[in-house]
């Protein structure tokens, strides 16, 4: 189950595809025979197993699947027992809002599970709480809630001080992932934001000890930010970047499908280069 984490951090989706069903069998096995402490145990492993396989139902644009295998670790997770781990689960639920662009509604949600949080005492408490901010801070952005985005970010930023960068509860938390999320936050707001995301681009990238799918989705944010302030050509180099770090998420992101296709049109960068990439993702 480390390991399956390790893949999903670092967008290894096929890797999880070919392993999870085998892994996710044994564990409902172990789930239905263990007793006391010991189910407690394989429960939480059942909820990162399910989080790992919903990252490729998600990303590959299986939203049906993403929410049932959502809805399964929300099944398993009481039975652990770990408030932070029930944190954790909202943050991962959020995707189904996403999905139905039901972004008020998410908001709401995820708010609830602010409310409900454990204090931000412990480094995992705070980066609990910290990571609910910031997903809040992005769904915010999605609503066109401008000053619910701001009041999350500034949450998140004020949290992500008090700890440092690293992976708790399977989500990456710290002060460079808030930063990443600015970018995002930006990107979804847009308009006269969408500056911002470029001036925190110029004086900053993300380091490479961050998770591959984290900083691949910097540089598709910013990709789309390029894009739209009319930097083309820039906007092409970003998605190349995202493809290095991260091919598998960078090819499955619908931004990257709409993106690619609008440069192919424009035709503002080497044509043969251009036509490979939006071949390579399947832009039309």
């Amino acid at each position: 189950m480390t390991q399956a984490a390790r893949w999903r951090l670092a967008a290894q989706y096929t890797r999880i595809a070919h392993k999870l069903p085998e892994l996710l069998a044994e564990l409902a096995c172990a789930y239905h025979a263990a007793l006391g402490e010991q189910r407690a145990e394989v429960a939480g492993l059942l909820v990162k197993a399910y989080r790992c396989a919903d990252a490729v139902a998600y990303k590959f644009g299986a939203h049906d699947l993403s929410a049932r295998l959502i809805e399964l670790m929300r099944w398993a997770v009481p039975e652990v027992g770990d408030p932070l781990l029930s944190a954790s689960v909202a943050y991962v639920r959020t995707e189904t809002f996403f999905a139905a662009r039901a972004h008020a509604a998410g908001l709401r949600t995820l708010e609830q599970a602010l409310d409900a949080a454990p204090a931000p005492a412990t480094a995992r408490e705070i980066a609990a709480k910290g990571a609910l901010h910031m997903r809040a801070a992005v769904i915010a952005g999605r609503a066109r809630d401008a000053s619910a985005t701001v009041t999350h970010l500034n949450e998140a930023s004020a949290l992500a001080d008090r700890v440092h960068e690293d992976v708790y509860c399977g989500t990456a938390f710290g002060p460079d992932s808030v930063r990443i999320h600015e970018v995002s936050v930006a990107v979804s707001l847009g308009g006269e934001h969408v500056g911002r995301a470029l001036d925190v681009a110029s004086e900053w990238k993300p380091p490479k000890d961050l998770p591959a799918e984290r900083r691949s989705g910097f540089y598709i944010e910013l990709a789309r930010a390029q894009l739209w302030s009319g930097f083309a050509d820039d906007a092409f180099e970003s998605l190349k970047v995202a493809r290095n770090i991260a091919p598998q998420h960078t090819r499955e992101h619908p931004w990257v499908r709409e993106d690619a296709a609008k440069l192919r049109r424009i035709r503002r960068a080497d044509v043969e280069s251009l036509t490979n990439f939006a071949e390579w993702c399947a832009a039309t």
